[in-house]
Parts: C-alpha cells; structure tokens; sequence
C-alpha cells in the first residue's frame, strides 16, 4: 500500500457513499466488467488534489441526475494496485490517468475524463459533462 489506509478511507468514502461500489481486487473488478452488460461508470479514485477538488466533488454532483449508469465501480489508485490495473486493462486507447473516469457501455469505453480533463476545471463542469454522457449513454 502507498497510502496510510486511515488517510485514505475518507477519501473512498466520499465515493462509497453516493452508492458507487468499491472494488479492491482484480476478481472484483471483473464482475462488473468482464461479462458487462449496460452502462458502467468506472472511477479510479486517488489522493491528489484534482482528485480532492475536482473530480469527487463532480462526480458527487453527477451522480444526482435523474439518468445513471446501470452500474458504478471505483478502484483507489496507489493502494489497490491490482484492482486498478485490472479496471484500466478495460480502457483500451487510453493511457492511467489518476484521477481518471470512465463510462462503458457494453463492454466499450464511450466516454472518458483523463486527469488533464479534471485539473483547473470546476467540479460543475465536470459534473455537467458527465451527465450529458449518461443522457447519452444510460
């Protein structure tokens, strides 16, 4: 583990709260996604700043609109390593991104927020830009 585990939990729970599944190993991960069917969000959670400021808060704000993926997962980049990697092997044409968010739908990534995408954005941008892909997606 990088992280103290105590440091890290309110950070997994600011997630885990909005009803977003926390997936800690490889197996996990792929019962939602190896077999998928319908919409998945998938969000790689982490301790930086932009994950803090930006992309939790969005997603906090996101996961309020009235149409949601069928399915939400995250994995806690730099403390389930194993979980992470197997979430990113299903990104495919994407390079690890933390933080980093993604939509799949059947199997497919259609939609993605890279670190570069969540940095110096506003939470409500963001969230804004997700739910236009669930209206499009879900």
């Amino acid at each position: 583990m990088m992280y103290d585990e105590e440091m890290v939990t309110p950070m997994r729970e600011e997630l885990t709260e909005l009803g977003i599944k926390e997936t800690r190993t490889a197996p996990e991960v792929d019962s939602f996604l190896k077999e998928p069917k319908g919409t998945t969000l998938v969000v790689v959670n982490s301790v930086c700043g932009c994950a803090a400021a930006n992309a939790r808060p969005a997603v906090s704000l996101a996961m309020r609109h009235q149409k949601l993926p069928a399915n939400a997962i995250t994995v806690f980049a730099g403390n389930d390593a194993e979980a992470t990697a197997r979430a990113r092997s299903y990104f495919v044409g994407y390079q690890p991104s933390s933080p980093q968010i993604a939509l799949l739908k059947d199997g497919e990534v259609v939609f993605m927020l890279e670190r570069h995408n969540i940095a110096g954005r506003s939470a409500q941008d963001i969230a804004a830009e997700m739910t236009e892909a669930f209206n499009e997606f879900c």
